[in-house]
């Protein structure tokens, strides 16, 4: 199906099953225990052996040697695999440097080998018997020091954002030296780790030359095609799993390190191997969000509107690797006639960066959204006057690019009156609640919308269920329920009439999760294949499609009227069909828009802070599940909270690593951190993005939430602090006097 044209009234504009809070389809699978995840798949795979990785102890450098004769010989050890065993192996298109390296090291706890064993403990054991002799080589680890010689570079995070080297538009260095109000600000943000609670994760078992792995990955085309580059193979050879996954954030959307030792592991013992990443190597062997260091400047009139707006941007990453497209909302967000938004890449030695969670906007934001509050203050205007003001229904580099629904000063308004804006002190500091200084802070909320096509099969069969296929994973996200929703929506069923079967490259290829474009297209691409099961279902029975009716599981066209399930009786039927886009987002610029609001109250004896409150106002398009929805945006929200207070990568600039390296160290926020999070859905439909008039929202909640943080901790304290996280040694000693 093409959808080049905007969407009409279709079957979807029922809303008898979509637009419905339902509960999760997957929820009692999970709830006990019957969800099979990538290491579970104990019924499938039978007598399965255990692979350990050995990772890097260097962090740049060569393997002069490996010994490793102990490990061969430890107990229950059936084989030992590195990069001189296995010959010559590709790199995919996704990754930045090798999956197993050797004889060079691009960076600490990189694979160097594998162990396989009968058992985990056995394989554990013999890996820490393998000896490494190393020629380390001088490495650049502070991105600081990079940065000052580091080259603009382009470049786009494969999910909506990106930027060139340089964009201009007017003459930005004109317009700011006229303004009569000026900003000028460095910000900073940390590299952060995805952390999420299922570990990398595979099972794979050769047959022959065919291949079957089960992982925990998001996007299976994606890693079927890079695993078949890697190994040399043809793709077709490869059946590649991933029906639950718990947890990925942008850092299974590659494929990984546990995914191909697996295989070679699996090959070299002739038996299945079943690997798993320990916690302390994920943060190291697999990606993170690259640490930034922006500066921006705004200049305005003194009644506020902007006249000049630039943005620069640096981050670093391994040779080949992509800069953090921090600068993307800016390009788009605020009005303002002379603009210009840079980024730099600098080659750094650590482990490689690349997306997760809102890439690009979510540090940017972090920054912008500061700036565009200090900017406010300097101009005596409520931050929400300010950004209202600096509204636009164009895309400011293009303005005969309009946006296709655009609700921003909406959601602005609305979280004012919903959070008690009314009641904020805009002059930081006199707010006291005890021993606690309360602040309120806001920021806007921004993330593109990404089309992407997306297939899926669907099949009506003599019993009368719908079965939906398409390799759509589900990360937590809610994917098995919205799908049931949409299949069951534009054939006339309740969800209890549909399955869904996810996360298998024998399905027709889909969007996959990742960069909040999941939803949208996969479902778009389910009504796509529903529309020619319709078409097949009329046929069989005689109907004109054009004007047959799908409700209450009866198909009715003029006066006649058939039960769905009597369509299957002379055998199954089958439609399958992907969604495909024509120009209308080059048309259109196609977003997502909304607003954060929260209260916090800052420790004034130990500067320790504590969020109270926090409202997030979504506009994206059709919801098609707001009880799922709403889940996503407070995981956002929570994620957000994390960036702004707590989260950070250290890195040790001597050796090249990142020390917290697990969850004892790398702190997340838990349960009391996070206070009552409420969500607003804007009503919107947006008939230019897709047949289902959706986009995504579960990135959008995330971005701004930082800034929202760190407007609100300014506002309680009067210390304003441009460097993530707000922890309390940056504050502590500026805070009011306490007696």
């Amino acid at each position: 199906m093409k959808f080049d044209i905007p969407a009409g009234s279709n079957p979807i504009d029922r809303m008898t099953v979509v637009g419905k809070p339902l509960n999760r389809v997957d929820g009692p699978a999970k709830t006990t225990g019957t969800a099979t995840y990538a290491y579970e798949h104990h019924r499938e795979v039978a007598n399965p052996a255990y692979g350990f990785a050995v990772g890097a102890a260097i962090a740049k450098g060569r393997i002069r040697s490996m010994n490793l004769t102990k490990a061969k010989a430890a107990s229950g050890v059936l084989t030992v695999v590195t990069a001189g065993d296995v010959g010559k192996l590709g790199k995919g298109k996704f990754n930045t440097v090798k999956l197993l390296g050797g004889p060079d090291v691009d960076h600490y706890h990189q694979a160097i080998a594998v162990v396989v064993a009968e058992t985990f403990e056995q394989a554990r054991a013999a890996a820490a018997l393998v000896r490494v002799d190393y020629a380390r080589a001088e490495g650049q680890f502070d991105l600081a020091d990079a940065l000052k010689t580091a080259p603009l570079k382009g470049g786009s995070s494969d999910e909506g954002s990106g930027a060139s080297p340089v964009e201009r538009v007017g003459d930005f260095e004109q317009a700011f030296a006229a303004a009569p109000v000026t900003l000028d600000a460095e910000y900073t943000t940390p590299d952060h780790s995805h952390a999420m609670m299922e570990p990398f994760a595979s099972i794979a078992e050769w047959k022959g030359d065919e291949l079957t792995l089960w992982t925990s990955n998001q996007m299976i085309d994606w890693g079927r095609t890079d695993l078949a580059t890697t190994l040399g193979m043809p793709k077709e050879k490869i059946r590649f799993m991933s029906p639950y996954v718990g947890g990925g954030f942008g850092g299974k959307l590659f494929l990984r390190a546990d995914a191909v030792l697996a295989a070679l592991g699996a090959k070299a013992a002739g038996r299945p191997v079943k690997l798993a990443l320990t916690r302390p190597m994920i943060a190291n062997n697999t990606t993170h969000r690259p640490a930034t260091r922006q500066r921006i400047r705004i200049g305005a009139s003194r009644d506020g509107v902007i006249t000049a707006i630039a943005h620069e941007s640096g981050s670093g990453d391994q040779p080949d690797g992509q800069p953090e497209t921090a600068v993307n909302q800016t390009k788009l967000l605020y009005a303002g006639a002379n603009r210009m938004v840079s980024m730099r890449l600098a080659v750094l030695d650590l482990p490689e960066g690349n997306a997760m969670r809102a890439p690009g906007e979510a540090p940017g934001m972090m920054a912008l959204e500061i700036a565009m509050d200090e900017m406010a203050e300097k101009l005596g205007m409520d931050p929400i006057e300010f950004r209202a003001k600096n509204d636009t229904q164009v895309d400011p580099q293009d303005t005969t690019h309009r946006f296709s629904q655009r609700q921003l000063v909406r959601c602005l308004i609305e979280g004012a009156q919903r959070f008690g804006w009314s009641r904020r002190n805009g002059t930081p500091a006199q707010v006291r609640d005890g021993r606690w200084l309360v602040g309120m802070g806001m920021a806007s909320a921004f993330r593109n919308h990404m089309n992407m096509p997306s297939g899926a099969r669907v099949r009506l069969g003599p019993d009368g269920l719908v079965t939906v296929e398409t390799d759509m994973t589900d990360i937590g996200t809610g994917s098995y329920t919205i799908i049931a929703q949409t299949a069951a929506e534009m054939m006339g069923l309740p969800t209890e009439r549909v399955a869904v079967r996810l996360g298998d490259s024998a399905f027709p290829v889909s969007a996959g999760s990742g960069g909040q474009f999941g939803a949208a297209n996969a479902t778009a691409g389910v009504y796509a294949a529903c529309v020619k099961l319709r078409e097949a279902v009329a046929n069989r029975l005689g109907f004109n499609s054009a004007d047959a009716t799908f409700a209450d599981g009866v198909v009715r066209s003029g006066n006649r009227s058939v039960d769905l399930q009597d369509a299957a009786s002379g055998g199954e039927l089958v439609g399958e069909d992907k969604i495909e886009f024509g120009s209308l987002d080059k048309t259109y610029k196609l977003a997502t828009f909304g607003a954060h609001f929260v209260e916090v109250g800052v420790d004034a004896y130990t500067g320790v802070t504590r969020v109270r409150r926090m409202l997030a106002v979504c506009a994206a398009g059709r919801i098609i599940n707001p009880k799922s929805a709403r889940s996503q945006v407070i995981g956002a929200m929570t994620m957000g909270v994390g960036s702004a207070l707590m989260e950070e990568l250290a890195v040790d600039k001597r050796y090249g690593f990142f020390v917290n390296h697990d969850l004892a160290t790398y702190e997340v926020p838990v349960h009391a951190d996070i206070p009552h999070q409420e969500v607003v859905f804007l009503d919107e439909v947006d008939d230019k993005a897709n047949p289902m008039k959706a986009k995504g929202v579960g990135e959008l909640g995330l971005c701004g939430v930082g800034a929202a943080v760190a407007n609100a901790v300014y506002n309680a304290t009067g210390v304003r602090v441009r460097d993530y996280p707000l922890t309390l040694d940056k504050h502590l000693d500026q805070l009011p006097a306490v007696a």
